[in-house]
């Protein structure tokens, strides 16, 4: 089957019903829907369960849930079990022994959510028009010399389509050749439990702001994830560095602390930091978890997803079709140093160790954090980001940063980087 001409794409799959398969069926859907006719499946095989643990996004996530749904701020809101996130409060890190913030800007004004994971896969499957396919899909792969992708299935004919995003999650295993592994961060464990609500909202969605707590402990750190019917804790830590029992141990005198007398374990998840050496290859684009994956201190999981299928689309609904091959390159490079720029903002918050002297924390900062300067031998798109992440941190130091510079090197807020820097206690940077 030919890519289609006059900048068409006919028929697009999207593979995998998560967070990031769901926000792409709804981003085709309202792309697509008024310009031209397209035929949209979105396969999934229902065997697999989507993993309902408590998230947190960026600010862009308020508007775009909106505007994909067309229905009300509020309504979103609760329909999410959803509290509003003005940002992340550090609780033991760097070496300035306190805690702060990092507050979304304008501070206080600028907000995303707290949501629940099973429920926005649901909201946002009602505002797509798609055909759903129960399968096991066994191979996505591009049709050599035709343009197109071809999905192969179990029990089921192979079927051909322009555009396919690949939604999977997690590879089944890291390889050089098709991933960049991200070992400046310290983590590849979680340990999921829901908590109770701390929450009384009693229906109403404006509720007063609420913060995802990032709190160090001596394995790692745990996030707490407050929702309008329960609260999601995760224990985020190294395998290699903590025992799983000690670990359990910890987070029960955490929850103790807290006054948590009773969770239910949800989950223990194993998780890579990497981003896809491929994440669009034309036909193919992988998102969320298939194209890149770092813990989640800094909630970057459904920011990706978006950058990831805005870019996807934007690209091939507005470039034209003979200029499809040859953007790949650019596209694809462009997501890698984007990606690997989020890793490196998030492995930084490791370099001032906290508040706990533990084996962990020395690895972390020690070890682990150091290995970020490699980068400078490795690929354009490694050297890329690293070179935009240190210009970032001397902008600091700058009493005044033109907007021309600014605009040329950011890959987050400048603000971001300034909270995490005075709140961590590396701040001038030296």
């Amino acid at each position: 089957m030919p890519i289609t001409e006059n900048n068409q794409i006919n028929k697009i799959a999207v593979v995998g019903r998560g967070t990031a398969g769901s926000l792409a069926a709804a981003s085709v859907t309202s792309k697509f829907a008024k310009t031209q006719d397209f035929e949209l499946h979105h396969i999934y095989d229902s065997k697999i369960p989507v993993i309902g643990v408590g998230e947190g996004g960026w600010p862009t996530l308020v508007t775009q849930l909106h505007e994909l749904t067309t229905i009300p701020h509020e309504n979103i809101q609760m329909r999410l079990n959803a509290t509003r996130k003005y940002g992340v409060s550090f609780e033991g890190w760097g070496k300035m022994n306190h805690n702060f913030t990092h507050f979304f800007t304008p501070q206080q004004v600028g907000y995303s959510y707290h949501l629940s994971a099973d429920n926005i896969t649901e909201l946002l499957q009602e505002a797509s028009n798609a055909q759903y396919i129960d399968a096991k899909v066994l191979s996505i792969s591009n049709i050599e010399g035709e343009g197109g992708a071809r999905i192969e299935f179990e029990n089921l004919q192979a079927e051909d389509y322009d555009l396919v995003f690949d939604a999977r999650g997690f590879p089944k295993e890291i390889n050089q050749e098709e991933h960049i592994s991200i070992p400046f961060i310290p983590t590849n464990t979680a340990i999921i439990r829901r908590c109770p609500s701390i929450i009384n909202h009693n229906g109403n969605p404006y509720l007063p702001p609420t913060y995802t707590r990032a709190v160090a402990r001596p394995h790692g750190w745990v996030f707490v994830i407050p929702l309008t019917t329960h609260t999601s804790y995760g224990y985020i830590f190294n395998r290699d560095c903590s025992d799983i029992a000690e670990v359990q141990s910890d987070f029960d005198d955490l929850l103790a602390i807290d006054g948590v007398k009773d969770f239910e374990q949800r989950s223990i998840l194993h998780f890579p930091n990497f981003v896809h050496r491929h994440i669009y290859e034309g036909s193919i684009a992988r998102i969320g978890n298939a194209g890149a994956f770092m813990e989640p201190l800094e909630a970057t999981a459904i920011v990706s997803a978006q950058l990831q299928i805005g870019m996807v689309l934007q690209m091939r609904q507005n470039r034209p079709v003979e200029y499809w091959q040859g953007d790949i390159g650019a596209v694809n490079n462009f997501l890698i140093s984007s990606m690997l720029g989020f890793g490196l903002f998030v492995g930084w918050h490791y370099s001032c160790g906290s508040n706990y002297d533990t084996e962990f924390w020395r690895f972390a900062k020690n070890k682990v954090w150091p290995q970020h300067h490699l980068m400078e031998y490795d690929g354009d798109c490694e050297k890329k980001a690293l070179k935009k992440f240190k210009i970032m941190l001397e902008l600091l130091k700058k009493p005044v940063v033109e907007s021309a510079e600014l605009d040329r090197n950011r890959i987050l807020p400048l603000t971001s980087y300034a909270q995490i820097s005075q709140g961590l206690g590396c701040y001038p940077m030296g």
